[in-house]
C-alpha cells in the first residue's frame, strides 16, 4: 500500500486540494486541520478537490471531504468541485450522495501549478478517533444508505472512549 499525499494551492480566492495515492485515516488529522485552516480564510471564494491521482480513499477521508462541502454551504459559497477520473472512486462518491453537495466532474478542467504539500499532522489516538467519528457522522447525515453503513462503526468507536 502506497502512502497518500495531499497538496494544495490557493490563489486569488481559488483553493485547490489534490489527493495522491492511498488516502486513508492515517491522514485524517492532516486533512481535517488543513481544511479548518483553509475555511477560516475569508478570502477563499471557491474550492476544487482533485482526486485524479487518488488510487484509494477511505470513508474517514471522504467524511472530511464532505465536511468541506457542508462548511462551504454554511458560508454561502458555491458547491465545491470534485474531480474523479477513477470509475471506482466516482461510484463510491455517487453512492454516498456526494453529487448532492459537490459539483462532480470526470475530467480536470485546468492544470494546477505550484502546489505545496500539506504538512503531515500527528495526533494522539483519542484525537484521531474523534476525527474518525466526526467524519463518519458527516457521511451519516448525507443519506440513509450511509446511516446504515456507518451507524455501527460510529457506535463502536464512541464506546471505546
Amino acid at each position: 500500500m502506497s502512502d497518500g499525499e495531499i497538496f494544495y494551492a490557493c490563489q486569488d480566492g481559488h483553493y485547490v486540494l489534490k489527493f495522491v495515492g492511498e488516502v486513508r485515516l492515517t491522514l485524517c488529522s492532516t486533512i481535517d486541520k488543513h481544511l479548518e485552516q483553509c475555511l477560516s480564510n475569508i478570502t477563499i471564494k471557491d474550492t476544487l478537490i482533485d482526486l485524479t491521482e487518488t488510487t484509494n480513499i477511505d470513508s474517514t477521508s471522504l467524511g472530511l471531504v464532505a465536511k468541506l462541502a457542508v462548511k462551504c454551504s454554511e458560508r454561502d459559497m458555491p458547491k465545491p468541485t470534485l474531480v474523479s477520473t477513477n470509475p471506482d472512486i466516482t461510484q463510491i462518491l455517487l453512492a454516498m450522495g456526494f453529487d448532492q453537495v459537490f459539483l462532480l466532474l470526470d475530467f480536470l478542467p485546468t492544470s494546477v501549478k505550484d502546489l505545496k504539500q500539506v504538512p503531515f499532522v500527528l495526533e494522539s489516538e483519542d484525537d484521531v478517533r474523534m476525527r474518525i467519528i466526526h467524519a463518519h457522522r458527516v457521511l451519516i447525515d448525507l443519506n440513509e444508505g450511509n446511516r446504515s453503513a456507518f451507524k455501527d462503526l460510529v457506535e463502536t468507536l464512541e464506546s471505546c472512549s
